[in-house]
């Protein structure tokens, strides 16, 4: 059913192209999406996101952890991780996200999610958005394992991902590969937590700046580079 309003609605016309480097399941990246939104309406322009893959547990074991386990130890206290969450709850709540920790049971390995983003990507920037916010709220909305290859799988069928037909393809040699250079990349440029978000190779923000911030400096940037009109950026 979201396939189908995905295939009526056309790539705008004055779509300018933000990159986001992010994990799946990374809260501040949701937030980030939803500020970027937000600063598209003060622009009175559309922005497109190209997502680009960050794992912030490169190590995790391919099947996840369990959360409440993982992150007692990682941040030294079930109760710390739940103030923190706190936060992440209030900030979500000021874009219109309802966080639901007490249904997030696992801390998943998100490589193969990542893997879906690239291959929905084949299917243009208005596909991979879909997929991407289509992940953000199975995770923290739903607590969906959005490690389970079955998962994942169910969601390129969705969205009509057609790179990914059969859970095997989530280990398909090219498209594990362009997620690995696209995570080298990510390293050798420096970048070491995410959101990370720019915008015609200039860094905009690294986290999730409130939209209106966002905006000023997408405005900046447009300001010093040239005219965009129709797709295009001209010097």
């Amino acid at each position: 059913m979201i396939e189908n309003v995905a295939n009526r609605i056309a790539q705008p016309a004055d779509g300018l192209v933000v990159d986001v480097t992010s994990d799946l399941i990374c809260p501040w990246c949701f937030v980030a999406k939803r500020r970027l939104e937000k600063a598209s309406s003060i622009l009175g322009k559309t922005l497109e996101v190209r997502w680009h893959p960050f794992q912030l547990n490169p190590e995790m074991p391919v099947e996840g952890v369990d959360r409440r386990m993982y992150r007692s130890a990682k941040f030294g206290s079930w109760e710390q991780s739940q103030r923190l969450d706190a936060q992440v709850s209030a900030a979500g709540a000021e874009v219109g996200i309802r966080f639901r920790h007490d249904l997030m049971k696992r801390t998943p390995n998100t490589f193969r999610g990542h893997v879906l983003l690239a291959a929905a990507f084949k299917k243009g920037l208005h596909t991979q958005n879909l997929v991407a916010e289509r992940l953000f709220q199975a995770y923290f909305l739903n607590g969906e394992d959005v490690g389970d290859p079955t998962t994942l799988l169910g969601i390129a069928r969705e969205f009509g991902v057609t790179a990914i037909l059969r859970v095997e393809d989530l280990d398909r040699p090219a498209l594990v590969s362009e997620v690995k250079t696209a995570e080298r990349k990510a390293a050798s440029a420096g970048i070491r937590g995410v959101p990370q978000i720019s915008f015609q190779g200039t860094i905009v923000a690294n986290g999730a700046l409130k939209e209106e911030l966002l905006a000023n400096s997408i405005r900046q940037i447009l300001g010093t580079t040239g005219r965009c009109e129709n797709g295009v950026c001209t010097v």
